[in-house]
């Protein structure tokens, strides 16, 4: 497995010390607990110092060269790369807009550089959307100084260790335009409480527990954003957004994909037959199902470089390019979890054993398929901007 790096540093985690955090993955998975030994090496390494500008104390990663580090993460520990993906998309969003002369959230790559680590309240378990940021249950209610937050965020990867919660919520005290408000909740914050519910099928090492607000005052200077609901407020901020925590997802389940692949590859070569005088290797149908998995793993690989790589660059795809961020995480995720189911088959009966990593990369690999934006509104999306449709237009199907 081979990362990019950027062009004159070194590669931040040595091949030993992703090695050290594969051989503990199956002990925080059994025993359900966070990651703690690979966040203080991640920690000292500098890697959660990738996205701020060398300016402000950083090592100035493009959202490509993070991503790439991220893959390669992911490849020995996917958890631990889907976990400090939150933290890497909020500092990856302030970077983006700082370098493009926005400085509202200059605030938080400073705050990143000493030491502050950021995470994400955006799920609800009450449902009612499925747009994940432009549209909350949780309420927004304006107060002097800054606001109140009521309601219940899920899914908060990194919960032992943030120090800053990102969350949005709606203020909808005006019923003909309500308002998506985003706020950065401090932990010494008064009014909120950490529900332990994270016993899950996968990823069980990211620790992602809900967190319940109870008119929990957050003020102003934690306020990077107040926009209308729906695509009408998808500036720059919440389009950072998507590009980050997508792509960052993508790349996770690629990785994880890839190191399927190899695993899958080594162990076909080992595999005989008393009565046969050659490997499953030389099997046609093995060969068949490797040939469908190395096809599908260079074009994800390729569509998520690219779209990374035009993201990073400014390549100007207008109004498309939110068909393009959700357009290319549901392609990457969808045929990553194909790529494992197949090598998962290929591992054989063994492979169903807890003490077998297959049956562990197997739960890890399902979960890409939930992380937003799903399948169906990925697809509604790209759809509607290529037939000319509004995204907000209700309703928006029937």
């Amino acid at each position: 497995m081979v990362a990019v790096m950027k062009p004159g540093n070194e590669t931040l985690l040595t091949v030993e010390q992703l090695e050290e955090f594969q051989a503990r993955a199956a002990t925080y998975d059994r025993e359900n607990t966070f990651f703690t030994e690979d966040w203080e090496v991640l920690k000292d390494s500098g890697y959660l110092l990738m996205p701020v500008p060398e300016e402000l104390g950083g090592l100035g990663y493009s959202l490509a060269e993070v991503e790439a580090e991220q893959r390669r993460l992911a490849y020995y520990a996917p958890p631990d790369a889907v976990a400090v993906n939150m933290h890497l998309y909020w500092v990856g969003v302030a970077a983006d807009l700082w370098r493009q002369g926005d400085k509202s959230c200059e605030w938080l790559l400073r705050e990143a550089a000493a030491g502050e680590v950021f995470a994400a309240g955006h799920a609800e378990p009450t449902g009612g959307y499925d747009h994940p940021v432009l549209y909350a249950n949780t309420k927004a209610q304006r107060v002097d100084g800054g606001y109140c937050f009521t309601g219940r965020k899920c899914f908060g990867s990194l919960t032992p260790v943030w120090t800053r919660l990102g969350i949005h919520a709606v203020d909808d005290s005006d019923p003909d335009n309500p308002m998506i408000v985003h706020a950065f909740m401090p932990r010494d914050a008064d009014g909120y409480e950490i529900i332990d519910t994270w016993d899950t099928m996968g990823m069980r090492a990211t620790q992602s527990q809900d967190t319940v607000l109870d008119s929990v005052f957050v003020p102003d200077k934690y306020i990077p954003r107040v926009v209308p609901t729906g695509f009408a407020g998808a500036d720059a901020f919440v389009l950072n957004i998507f590009a980050w925590a997508l792509l960052g997802f993508a790349n996770v389940y690629c990785g994880l994909a890839r190191s399927a692949f190899d695993r899958a590859v080594a162990g076909v070569g080992k595999k005989k037959v008393n009565t046969m005088s050659r490997s499953y290797a030389w099997h046609a149908e093995v060969q068949h199902s490797i040939s469908e998995m190395a096809m599908k793993l260079e074009a994800i690989e390729a569509l998520l470089d690219r779209t990374a790589s035009d993201w990073s660059e400014g390549v100007d795809h207008g109004g498309m390019w939110p068909a393009k961020l959700v357009g290319t995480k549901c392609f990457v995720v969808e045929n990553a979890w194909q790529v494992v189911d197949k090598a998962f088959e290929m591992g054989g009966g063994f492979a169903i054993f807890k003490a077998s990593p297959w049956e562990r990369i197997l739960r890890d690999a399902r979960l890409g398929l939930i992380h937003p934006a799903n399948g169906p509104l990925a697809r509604e999306i790209v759809a509607k901007s290529h037939l000319g449709l509004d995204l907000d237009e209700t309703p928006r199907w029937g």
